[in-house]
């Protein structure tokens, strides 16, 4: 409303109507017409006291006193403005139109503001302008950190502290952890999800690499294991920008906060485990949440359960199974490792980079978006990796397959000579173990010649030697002696059934030319 009072008082001090217009914060178009009707009414100052402003537009413009201004429900507007995508800017619309409607004159958006704003400090109510409840979690770590020592050797261990806090009521939640890991930022949320006892339409960290990975004005990249647990959640992660502590003030006011109430308030005491120094953290956390606002009525506990907790979305049946994405180069012995023991992936992925989920339970390989292979996940450490044979190419099947049995039933299938020399190998040794590798090249040679010249060669052999070898039959199968008849001389060079001796006559010097 124009400040007629104002303008007239001004006036008869004699100040110029671009003055007045500047003073009372309207136009000089405006100024000069309260003149002309002052002059027409006979108005001059010092006016009545019982005179105001209101009485004072009625004398000038008596065709608006038919026009009454409908007060907005601010009690309603309040409620409505907790609701997704509720803004004072729809309200006002729509309030606006319910005028009209009545044949009402509304107020102006600016104006509607002002009075909202008027009402909720009245009524001690939480402004809902920016602040929904329930809408946002802002989370951080906190700068400074706590110890705790090493009962043995007395030794400091700094302990982190996340914090997790609610815009609206300010309601916080304080864990400490050993490090800044990505397991550990992640078990930090579902802690702070149990204790709201629900979840929020979006989540805003800052730009941590256990988070995010890339934030630019083009580019948002996320952690993979981040998102999974957002995904889980049904939250939205909005990163603050890259060196705006606005974007998260609440977080950035509760680590003070925490810094002074719960940091410095334990400053003075030695815990030994992160579990103790956690339970006193709580307690502290619980005294800070109780503590009476300076400004307004109640605090972060009561305002959080009489204006946000039911605003919160409800969690999951079964809290988020903590899961941590990595990469790897599959090697040749085509193996992947949780840290701790060696699992089996297809060979064929051999030199290929592919992605290993792991939770407390399962180790998972991802290829291209697919899982290719699942492992339970060990607890306790074991010598030797967790192979499938699926995994395995042919030759290592093969391989795993050896064994005294079917050695030797492979052999008595060939034939009685291969079975002697199978025999002879598997018990040259301390054990039948050491004779496989002679059994398994035996093997290939069948492969190569035919189990029936093997068999042969492997007679060939046992008339030479009673502990013959790899390399005799090898010898035999390449020469082809397995094919001349017992009973045929072979072609030497001094009459010998030896194919490679020389007799003393040539050595002597006596040479048939």
């Amino acid at each position: 409303m124009v400040n007629y009072r104002e303008i007239l008082r001004l006036k008869s001090l004699g100040y110029s109507q671009r003055q007045v217009a500047t003073s009372v914060h309207s136009s000089r178009d405006t100024v000069s017409s309260v003149y002309k009707l002052a002059d027409i009414h006979e108005l001059d100052w010092p006016l009545p006291d019982e005179m105001s402003n209101h009485t004072i537009q009625e004398m000038f413009f008596p065709e608006r006193k038919t026009s009454t201004r409908q007060v907005p429900d601010y009690a309603y507007m309040h409620k409505e403005l907790a609701k997704s995508g509720v803004t004072l800017t729809l309200l006002w619309a729509e309030y606006c139109e319910t005028c009209y409607a009545n044949h009402t004159v509304p107020y102006q958006y600016t104006q509607l503001c002002d009075n909202y704003r008027l009402w909720a400090k009245s009524t001690k109510a939480t402004m809902r302008i920016k602040r929904k409840p329930g809408d946002i979690m802002e989370v951080d770590w906190a700068g400074n950190s706590l110890r705790i020592y090493d009962s043995v050797t007395g030794e400091e261990i700094p302990a982190y502290l996340f914090v997790a806090v609610l815009p609206c009521s300010c309601y916080a939640y304080v864990e400490a952890f050993l490090d800044h890991g990505t397991e550990n930022w992640i078990l930090a949320h579902i802690h702070a999800y149990q204790y709201f006892g629900g979840v929020t339409r979006i989540l805003i960290p800052d730009n941590l690499k256990t988070g995010v990975i890339t934030n630019t004005r083009n580019e948002l990249k996320l952690n993979r294991s981040y998102l999974e647990m957002a995904e889980y959640y049904d939250t939205a992660i909005i990163p603050a920008r890259v060196k705006s502590p606005k974007d998260k003030p609440n977080a950035e006011d509760t680590v003070n906060h925490t810094s002074i109430w719960i940091i410095a308030a334990l400053r003075n005491d030695k815990y030994f485990t992160i579990h103790e120094l956690n339970e006193a953290i709580a307690k502290k956390l619980e005294s800070f949440n109780a503590r009476p606002f300076k400004q307004r009525e109640g605090s972060r506990l009561t305002a959080f359960q009489n204006e946000e907790k039911s605003f919160l979305k409800p969690l999951p049946t079964s809290p988020y199974e903590l899961a941590v994405w990595s990469t790897a180069t599959i090697q040749y012995d085509y193996l992947i490792t949780d840290g701790k023991n060696k699992y089996s992936v297809p060979f064929d992925l051999i030199g290929q980079e592919i992605s290993v989920r792991l939770t407390s339970n399962t180790v998972e390989a991802f290829y291209q978006g697919s899982r290719v292979t699942s492992h339970p996940r060990l607890k306790v450490k074991q010598r030797d990796p967790i192979v499938k044979v699926e995994h395995m190419p042919d030759n290592h099947k093969k391989y795993l397959a050896y064994n005294k049995e079917s050695f030797l039933e492979w052999a008595a299938a060939i034939g009685p000579n291969t079975s002697a020399v199978v025999k002879t190998f598997l018990s040259s040794g301390k054990v039948p173990e050491q004779g496989y590798k002679s059994c398994a090249s035996l093997s290939n040679m069948a492969d190569k010649y035919s189990h029936h010249r093997l068999e042969d060669a492997c007679s060939r052999a046992l008339a030479y030697t009673t502990a013959p070898n790899i390399k005799i039959i090898r010898t035999i199968l390449k020469t082809g002696q397995d094919k001349v008849k017992k009973d045929e001389p072979s072609s030497t060079l001094n009459g010998s059934s030896y194919g490679f001796t020389r007799g003393a006559s040539y050595f002597g010097g006596e040479h048939n030319d």
